[in-house]
């Protein structure tokens, strides 16, 4: 699947349907810094040896550092979240590459909040990893 543009960086009024995409390929660094910062020490994040002995046999990037992707087209909207769910379906390994989509699936101009569908998916093979969905208000911003 060709990655759509990415929506411009002032919003107008969100229109059902709109969609956007992210790619990136998620790193030892990327890995290292997420722990650093939410202190997330799971050793299947974490310890070599522990996670090769489990059913993933390497350690796995954190759920949660792969739903963050999402931000990067959220901070593109200027996107104020109220309400988050995911649903973590297979594990990202250190050095995939990962698309993050989202699309407007409900927009209420009178309250000035969207619903957004969102699944990021492994480059490639194009596995869906995590699907979920995000309520909340898109940035307004004056001319």
């Amino acid at each position: 699947m060709e990655t759509p543009p990415l929506p411009p960086r002032v919003p107008e009024s969100p229109q059902v349907g709109a969609r956007a995409a992210f790619s990136r390929t998620l790193t030892e660094a990327d890995v290292a810094l997420f722990v650093g910062v939410t202190w997330d020490v799971n050793p299947l994040h974490t310890d070599d040896c522990y996670a090769r002995r489990t059913r993933f046999g390497r350690r796995i990037v954190p759920g949660l550092l792969t739903a963050s992707l999402l931000t990067h087209l959220g901070g593109l909207w200027a996107f104020m979240a109220s309400e988050m769910s995911f649903e973590f379906l297979a594990p990202v390994f250190i050095g995939e590459t990962v698309t993050a989509e989202a699309e407007v699936v409900e927009a209420d101009e009178d309250r000035g909040w969207v619903r957004l569908r969102c699944r990021c998916t492994k480059a490639g093979t194009g596995e869906v990893v995590l699907k979920g969905e995000v309520i909340g208000y898109p940035g307004r911003f004056e001319a």
